[in-house]
């Protein structure tokens, strides 16, 4: 065991503990793998491509919706408009019919005359009025079609974006989770080479503490709370054998002396 450094600071306690490969200075090293995984797990997590996907596939669903709608309003129109013109053949065969018994000369009553010529102009009328109505429809059917041609196209471009995005996310997701294969087995053979107490405990620590369970005492200061530590703290801690398993009291993680630690 590497004796208790002296307090009058001398330079005997840091090369004692530069020379003593303990356990916890590992911990530090296990420790960056696991921060490494994390930042890399909550990367793979929040890649942007996530969100975007997620937006169109409620733009899809609704793109969806809405063609469903224009189909239908063009399938109801279309029905009108067939109704509609076959008003206007009716009429129109009506007329014809009436106007070839006159151009025939088969009226030969004067009131009989009189009464197929109004019916031809009423006719004539009518069918005038139907044919506006005709007109009108098919603008309207015309309309809903554009607009069905109109959303099938942004429903294509939508879906080809989902398929670069896609291919987007697979990319960085793979190149995410190629890393964390790699970085699993180092950390994996780094903690193995712990003790298991110190392990344990440096599991149910980082589980508390947002994934930081060993944090270096760096230039007096907790490098996981990034507060400083008081005089009487240090001199504990000075004081402690170095193998000795010491904790922050602010944060309560595992607080590891390094020769950089300022005592």
């Amino acid at each position: 065991m590497v004796p208790a450094p002296a307090r009058d600071h001398s330079t005997n306690w840091r090369a004692a503990l530069k020379a003593a490969a303990t356990d916890q200075l590992r911990l530090l090293d296990v420790q960056a793998l696991d921060t490494r995984l994390d930042q890399l797990a909550h990367r793979l997590q929040t890649l942007p491509e996530h969100a975007a996907l997620r937006e169109l596939d409620g733009t899809l669903a609704a793109l969806r919706d809405q063609i469903v709608g224009a189909e239908t309003e063009a399938s109801d129109v279309s029905r009108e408009l067939s109704k509609a013109e076959g008003d206007v053949d009716q009429v129109t065969a009506r007329a014809a019919r009436d106007q070839q018994r006159l151009d025939a000369g088969q009226v030969s009553s004067p009131k009989e005359l009189e009464g197929l010529q109004h019916e031809i102009a009423t006719l004539a009328k009518r069918q005038s009025d139907l044919e506006d109505i005709v007109l009108e429809i098919m603008e309207r059917l015309e309309s809903a079609q554009s607009r069905h041609a109109e959303l099938t196209t942004q429903q294509e471009q939508a879906k080809a974006k989902v398929a670069e995005l896609t291919a987007s996310r697979d990319r960085a997701s793979g190149e995410i989770e190629n890393e964390m294969a790699a970085l699993r087995p180092q950390r994996d053979t780094q903690a193995g080479q712990l003790a298991d107490e110190l392990v344990a405990l440096y599991e149910k620590i980082r589980a508390q503490q947002a994934g930081i369970g060993a944090a270096e005492l760096r230039q007096r200061r907790c490098s996981g709370c990034r507060l400083e530590i008081n005089n009487v703290e240090l001199g504990r801690l000075r004081a402690a054998d170095d193998d000795e398993v010491l904790r922050c009291e602010e944060c309560r993680r595992i607080l590891i002396r390094t020769a950089e630690s300022g005592l």
